[in-house]
């Protein structure tokens, strides 16, 4: 990912000018076109892969409870939903919790900084993308990922439960893998909460009038999405999931 001087961040390495690949490490990983090298280099990107799970999981072991925040990063901070991500993040802290986000801009960043700013433990896992600016600056712990499954896992592993701010693709994303979790019983008691009924509504309508009765999902399925049009009713629906906060250990 690049950051605003124009660093390109490789999980730790940082390269700069001509060093910046033309490609993620994703995309090399999950391309299986052209030359044939790929079958001398996979043993060794499993290797790679490993480390990013070690590092994540030393990283975020003791964290306690947390929740893992998602949302746009396009909206600019002069925007009323980034002050809900301020206030989410906030009151998220207050009932116990470490914030988790992708650490990028946006949602995210508002998360992060009303975490920060109410002295609670704000947590970034970055990705390496072309077009990222790195960690905003209210990450007090961050881990940069090069592989999205490997960061996926520590979104899940170390929460108690998503809440999921307006956002696009990427957060459709995460919000979809997520119900899937849940719908299989990966995840157990796992809330997964829609903040903003105006901008959720729509979504749910649709997979009411459409997936339901196409036979595609459960009409019990609706139930693991819970909609909530404040910042204190999307804390509630995560405290009473029956996953309430541990103790962080002592520092």
């Amino acid at each position: 990912m690049k950051d605003a001087r124009g660093d390109y961040h490789k999980g730790p390495v940082t390269l700069r000018g001509k060093r910046v690949p033309g490609s993620t490490t994703d995309q090399r990983l999950l391309d299986n076109t052209g030359e044939s090298d790929w079958v001398h280099s996979d043993p060794w990107r499993v290797l790679r892969i490993q480390a990013e799970f070690v590092e994540g999981f030393g990283a975020l072991a003791e964290l306690g409870s947390a929740v893992s925040v998602f949302g746009s990063a396009r909206v600019p901070r002069e925007h009323p939903t980034y002050e809900l991500g301020v206030q989410l993040g906030s009151a998220l802290v207050a009932a116990g919790y470490a914030v988790i986000t992708g650490g990028g801009p946006g949602l995210m960043e508002a998360a992060n900084r009303g975490a920060l700013q109410a002295g609670g433990t704000s947590v970034g896992l970055g990705i390496e993308l072309p077009f990222e600016q790195g960690l905003n600056e209210y990450v007090d712990l961050g881990v940069n990922f090069r592989y999205f499954f490997a960061r996926k896992t520590m979104f899940v592993k170390y929460a108690q439960g998503f809440v999921v701010l307006p956002g696009g693709f990427g957060t459709l994303d995460e919000l979809f893998e997520a119900v899937t979790l849940v719908q299989t019983h990966k995840v157990t008691s796992f809330p997964l909460v829609l903040l903003g009924r105006d901008y959720w509504s729509g979504l749910l309508d649709w997979v009411r009038t459409t997936m339901v009765p196409a036979g595609t999902i459960s009409e019990s399925d609706l139930e693991l999405l819970q909609l909530a049009d404040s910042v204190e009713e999307a804390v509630e629906l995560v405290r009473g999931s029956g996953r309430t906060p541990t103790p962080r250990p002592a520092e």
